[in-house]
């Protein structure tokens, strides 16, 4: 099959890996990127499975919290010119507030009341569409909560109160003082924020993707020519800097990178006055899994002259 320029150069940027090596990769894979990385992976010639992460999505991330409860809700926008306007940023930071009174489910969260209008949200979208002049949409939601504690929110380059391009919840689970639990999570979710990681503990990986990996380890061992018993000692020395990597509880903390995330909530206790468990966390990065349309605007205007 022909592999086309744009399927290299996505490929490259994913991975950093050499053009030819790409165009190699994708030859050999028939074109399928994510075979083509993993091919590249085994190869040594990429380090990681980085996605070029392109979105066409701009608009707000907005939360809210109340006690031992938060929200976390995506609005889309065409332009990030609306994002600044004061009119789409009460918007959405209406809508994460009376979010808060449903499951969290996007669907409930469309048909909730808007506070002081007696419509369904997805109706105030539609009549600020006509407002603002602009299509949006209310993308995603979700919802966390725990029996006793506290759930913390953090905003990465905030545009607002709870409103901006980032934004992350996490639980904590504690008998002991919510406001001190709080304080704690709050500082684990601008962990989250900067970290990314897949899943709160090795066990709520994606077996797919723990497999996934084995796999490419255990290839890159076999490469080495080294006996089956020390292949199986590389690969599982791999697995264990893969899971500090991804699992949130052993990643080094980057309020103390000395420690943990999971240390540091062992001496958090202290302040908390009870033991205490992280329960869960929730990050939004605008427009993530939105591809970007990209356009060559020079191509455009050039185009429109000759017309």
């Amino acid at each position: 099959m022909s592999i086309s320029a744009a399927q290299v150069k996505e490929l490259r940027e994913m991975t950093g890996a050499g053009m030819m090596d790409c165009k190699s990769a994708l030859t050999e894979t028939g074109g399928d990127m994510e075979a083509a990385v993993d091919y590249l992976r085994k190869k040594g010639v990429a380090k990681a499975d980085k996605k070029a992460g392109r979105t066409a999505a701009e608009g707000l991330i907005g939360v809210a919290a109340d006690g031992t409860a938060g929200i976390v809700v995506e609005v889309n926008s065409e332009t990030d010119f609306v994002a600044r306007n004061e009119a789409f940023q009460d918007l959405v930071r209406n809508i994460a507030t009376v979010a808060l009174s449903t499951d969290g489910s996007t669907e409930a969260v469309a048909q909730v009341a808007y506070p002081g209008t007696g419509k369904a949200v997805v109706d105030q979208v539609r009549d600020a569409i006509a407002t603002i002049g602009e299509n949006m949409s209310l993308r995603r939601s979700a919802k966390l909560a725990v029996g006793q504690g506290a759930v913390a929110t953090y905003v990465h380059n905030a545009v607002g109160d709870n409103l901006g391009k980032l934004g992350v919840l996490v639980g904590i689970e504690t008998a002991g003082d919510a406001e001190a639990a709080r304080a704690f999570a709050r500082q684990v979710a601008m962990h989250v924020a900067a970290t990314n990681p897949m899943a709160l503990t090795t066990e709520e990986l994606d077996p797919a993707a723990v497999a996934r990996e084995r796999e490419i380890f255990a290839d890159q061992a076999r490469a080495s020519g080294k006996p089956d018993n020390i292949i199986d000692k590389m690969v599982e020395g791999r697995l264990r800097k893969f899971y500090e990597e991804v699992v949130l509880v052993k990643q080094a903390f980057v309020i103390n990178p000395d420690l943990t995330v999971e240390q540091a909530l062992k001496e958090a206790e202290a302040a908390i006055g009870a033991p205490a468990k992280l329960t869960g966390f929730v990050r939004f990065a605008l427009g993530e899994g939105i591809e970007r349309e990209e356009s060559d605007f020079a191509a455009e205007v050039a185009a429109a002259v000759k017309k």
